[in-house]
């Protein structure tokens, strides 16, 4: 018997969310669809339930909570608070929180299953790692799943769980191992510009085939509260019928909301130091989860003139015990308008500045914060995209030094703010006419918090073939770096070649062998893998090897450091072995080994495991 349910789980930065499909209540384009309300803690001992639970887990002092502080539904002892109570406890004491653990998992600077979070607490404080924080969120959800569906267990269920479209392989198989830790047995993965593009196809109610036609380009633009990402989907039509093609993701850019509202943190604190008001870092802290509530009323179109801002004092000297002032509907837009979305041309391209030669261990935090020049940036190196892809051919302008989009589909909590998603249409639209092309239109309707998780339950329908699918593969092109034979030169390392393992567009649920090729693997020894990834390389195949590669074309990504099995040979022995990849169903990538003779198969996946499998 089939599931009944197909969930679809937005693990997001600042906020989580599920929502599901009945497929047995639905046929054809008339989906029976919810959303659950997540019953989590708002006070201590308090339980409601809302639409979204914030990504945020406290972890109380021994002291801090009585037993009966923290009661849940479905459980009378958690030893950790997730959601609203403790994204609003947090706000009092930092150094406890657990935020933003999405974007540590992506990392590859730090050890992700390391206890490093929070990353400023100190020694006495308990810490997690990234992933036993993002499992406790998705354990949070299929509790609550559970507790409202005891008649239809999670774990029967069909899961997707989406991801950011720019998540390398390794951020891909943490997020896989971290639901499947969670008890999400039947797990898929799927990006997020395309859940928040089924997502408005589903609540078009069939009406989205006469809002696109064959040739559009829809530019997915998603801005959440920690990431900016970027995708191109373009319609095809095939044997009269309407297609959608991913042809392109942008690089994973650690800029959203966050990095709005501490912006307007430093204005506030700039202000009450003109006023001689001095902040310490753990006020700075709590002043900037004000500026998140204060930005989002003021950028709304309730045309709400200014909000107060409150920040806990630590002194007894001021009456009341707190700091007040305010922020202007004025200050956020010039702020945010100005420092996150200015109007450049088409040819801008992020700053990037020298770095110290020190620096804090943390988040490896996009150096430009204009979202406008990242989006010039990654439409400039997408133009020939479109080259290769049936039914584009002769329609796209030769002269042209960006990729052209038709449509924008705009996603994330950020553009809640009609005004944030009109500048960032203007600024492409001015950019077109540059170049004499038509404006882009933006397709509406979506419901920015929910969307994502809306669209993968749709998602989990399509695939049992009742709906509309995009197509498109692996995102990038995967290649494993090949070191050279050569002999021995005073000062110089051996050069690397770069093999193309898995090629653009490698559907989920493929894979395929190198015949020809053969390669020597040490075994028995500390050794590393190197491996990389291109965007922009559509024509290389499984086998293609590359001497030389422009900067641009490939981007190194994280290595593996490894020890592989002897399997009865001598340590430090070269194996003759051919090489297989595979695309899983979840959407991650395996590279295995096999030798010519013997019956020894070693596995290697893009992971950070800090062994060969």
């Amino acid at each position: 018997m089939s599931a009944r349910y197909s969930i679809g789980i937005d693990l997001g930065t600042t906020h989580s969310a599920l929502a599901y499909t009945d497929t047995a209540a639905s046929d054809g384009e008339e989906v029976s669809h919810g959303v659950l309300p997540v019953p989590q803690l708002t006070a201590p001992g308090a339980v409601e339930a809302q639409p979204l639970l914030p990504s945020f887990l406290y972890l109380p002092h021994a002291d801090e909570l009585t037993p009966g502080d923290r009661v849940l539904p479905w459980r009378a002892d958690v030893p950790y608070v997730v959601g609203e109570f403790a994204r609003s406890r947090g706000a009092t004491t930092p150094i406890r929180l657990v935020s933003s653990a999405k974007s540590w998992l992506c990392h590859p600077g730090v050890d992700r299953r390391a206890a490093i979070l929070p990353a400023d607490a100190p020694p006495e404080v308990q810490r997690v790692s990234p992933l036993d924080a993002s499992i406790r969120y998705l354990e949070h959800l299929r509790d609550a799943w559970n507790h409202a569906h005891p008649e239809a267990p999670f774990n029967q269920q069909e899961i997707t769980v989406t991801i950011p479209a720019s998540f390398d392989p390794a951020a891909r198989e943490l997020t896989a191992e971290a639901a499947r830790a969670a008890g999400y047995e039947s797990l898929t993965l799927l990006e997020e510009p395309q859940s928040a593009l089924y997502n408005w196809i589903q609540a078009s109610g069939g009406r989205w085939r006469k809002e696109v036609k064959p040739g559009d380009i829809i530019l997915v633009v998603d801005v959440g509260g920690g990431t900016s990402d970027f995708s191109l989907i373009a319609v095809v039509e095939r044997e009269g019928n309407l297609e959608l093609h991913r042809v392109a993701v942008g690089e994973h850019i650690l800029l959203g909301g966050d990095n709005m509202d501490l912006t307007l943190a430093h204005v506030v604190a700039r202000k009450l130091a003109a006023g001689g008001t001095q902040l310490d870092p753990w006020q700075m802290r709590a002043l900037t989860y004000a500026c998140r509530a204060a930005k989002e009323a003021l950028l709304s179109d309730s045309g709400v003139p200014s909000m107060p801002i409150v920040v806990p004092s630590r002194g007894s000297k001021l009456i009341g015990g707190s700091i007040r002032t305010e922020l202007t509907r004025e200050e956020v837009s010039g702020v945010i308008l100005e420092g996150f979305f200015p109007q450049v041309d088409a040819a801008a391209r992020p700053a990037v500045r020298t770095r110290a030669a020190l620096t804090q261990l943390g988040l490896p935090f996009a150096q430009d914060a204009a979202v406008t020049r990242h989006l010039a940036a990654f439409l400039g190196r997408q133009v020939a995209a479109l080259s290769e892809l049936e039914g584009f051919q002769g329609r796209v302008d030769p002269n042209a030094s960006f990729l052209h989009p038709t449509a924008v589909l705009f996603n994330g909590g950020v553009f809640k703010s009609g005004i944030l998603a009109e500048r960032t249409l203007a600024t492409l639209n001015a950019w077109l006419a540059a170049e004499n092309g038509e404006p882009a239109r933006q397709l509406t309707g979506a419901d920015l918090d929910l969307a994502v998780a809306r669209g993968a339950a749709y998602y989990g329908y399509v695939r049992r073939g009742r709906g509309v699918r995009i197509r498109g593969g692996t995102a990038r092109a995967f290649y494993v770096g090949v070191e050279s034979s050569m002999p021995a030169i005073p000062g110089m390392e051996p050069p690397i070649q770069a093999l193309c393992v898995a090629p653009f567009g490698m559907e989920e649920g493929t894979e395929a062998e190198l015949q020809t090729q053969e390669f020597g693997l040490v075994v028995g020894e500390p050794v590393h893998f190197r491996f990389f990834g291109s965007s922009t390389r559509r024509q290389d195949q499984i086998g293609t090897l590359l001497d030389y590669w422009a900067p641009d074309e490939l981007q190194e990504l994280e290595e593996i450091q490894s020890t592989l099995p002897a399997e009865g040979r001598q340590p430090g022995e070269v194996v003759q072995v051919r090489l297989h990849a595979r695309v899983t169903e979840a959407g991650t990538l395996e590279l295995s080994a096999v030798p010519r003779n013997g019956s020894e198969h070693w596995k290697v996946e893009f992971n950070v495991r800090g062994q060969g499998q």
